[in-house]
């Protein structure tokens, strides 16, 4: 079994997680929850409702006048309004935050966000590019925010305990964002259905994220709501 410790990376809130049960294994060098010890109890959570700690998986941002075309230059499938995304090809998400700021979250051992920083960073040209064309700067998100996924079929009844938007899935479709407030917190909600299932991506401040986590555990107590591990969002993804 990994031991966080070992790791560079590991969850803002790993040792909570441990204290919880967690089963860490290494995942493009950081620690991360696969578990807790009961499989099979938490693919059955995460279809009814489900909290998985996704912050040591990689993401980055980018921001500024020409970073929509910069990044559809670079193969991402950029959504053509603000406060929409866009699944990726392979996995993952594009999420436009405002008509020139872009969230990119990868899929579970994805290198979207390495390859993008790397290729913005081997261009070695400033903000704007000698024949005029502005194509914006990163704007780091890994270590910024803690990201956390919400699963299951109880999820926007849970939200509206601590949300002032309205979740439901007929008030808020598919790759819909808001940038609201989540048990008093700043947070970017983005819905992102899996396998059928209603699943919200939340993205917080991550030195407030062990009273997030807690929070939101507390709001989902009354629906029989639990955290579960990274494996449980395959069996989603498998149907």
């Amino acid at each position: 079994m990994t031991a966080p410790d070992d790791f560079p990376r590991r969850s803002f809130l790993y040792r909570k997680l441990a204290e919880a049960g967690a089963v860490f294994e290494a995942l493009d060098g950081a620690a991360v929850a696969r578990h807790f010890g009961d499989p099979a109890g938490e693919a059955a959570a995460a279809r009814r409702l489900g909290l998985v700690d996704l912050s040591p998986l990689a993401r980055t941002g980018f921001k500024g006048a020409g970073t929509p075309a910069w990044l559809a230059g670079q193969g991402v499938a950029v959504p053509e309004a603000s406060n929409r995304a866009a699944r990726q090809v392979g996995g993952g998400l594009a999420a436009r935050l405002a008509p020139n700021e872009l969230l990119i979250l990868d899929a579970p051992g994805g290198e979207r966000s390495a390859a993008l920083e790397a290729a913005w960073a081997a261009e070695s040209l400033p903000p704007e590019t000698p024949n005029g064309t502005p194509r914006g700067f990163p704007l780091p998100r890994r270590d910024s925010h803690a990201w956390f996924l919400v699963t299951g079929a109880e999820a926007a009844a849970m939200f509206a305990k601590i949300c002032g938007v309205d979740l439901r899935p007929g008030k808020f479709g598919d790759l819909a964002i808001a940038q609201t407030s989540v048990a008093r917190l700043s947070a970017i909600v983005i819905r992102d259905d899996l396998g059928g299932q209603l699943a919200y991506h939340l993205l917080s401040d991550s030195a407030s994220a062990s009273y997030f986590w807690d929070c939101l555990l507390d709001a989902m107590a009354e629906f029989d709501g639990r955290p579960v591990g990274l494996d449980a969002l395959g069996s989603l993804a498998g149907g």
